[in-house]
């Protein structure tokens, strides 16, 4: 017979590793994958400050399956999230959403010394983040 501390504190464990689990695949070490931006119109090393993209077919796209790929892990399919991550169907239309989108996405954001987001700069080019953007308009909701 088992002993009741015993069974508790095996349960115990189990729930740690279980959330522990959950939160490496959540914000774990992901490696961004690499986004063909092949028919868009370069822009260079200057970011812009809006999206250069915006209702553009090639772009939503490309968009798509980038936010797939590289984003849809931590912030949800079809930009549903599940409570990780914000809901990015929430960004604000146009300008607005811009600013916001392109600093999380350039520089990511940390808390407390912790990551909840890692910075893209540097990993995915300023054409893969304005099509991200692009496609994130497409799912927008009030």
């Amino acid at each position: 017979m088992t002993h009741p501390f015993r069974k508790l504190t095996l349960i115990g464990a189990a729930l740690t590793v279980a959330v522990a689990t959950t939160q490496v695949l959540a914000h774990g070490d992901v490696v961004p994958q690499a986004v063909d931006t092949t028919g868009l119109k370069a822009l260079g090393a200057e970011f812009l400050a809006s999206n250069p993209y915006r209702k553009n077919a090639t772009a939503i796209r490309i968009g798509d399956s980038a936010f797939n790929q590289n984003c849809a892990r931590c912030h949800g399919l079809g930009a549903i999230s599940g409570g990780i991550a914000p809901d990015l169907r929430y960004l604000p239309l146009g300008d607005e959403g811009d600013e916001v989108f392109l600093q999380r996405i350039r520089k990511g954001s940390v808390r407390d010394g912790r990551v909840y987001m890692p910075p893209f700069e540097g990993t995915l080019s300023q054409e893969a983040m304005w099509a991200i953007r692009a496609w994130l308009e497409t799912v927008h909701e009030e």
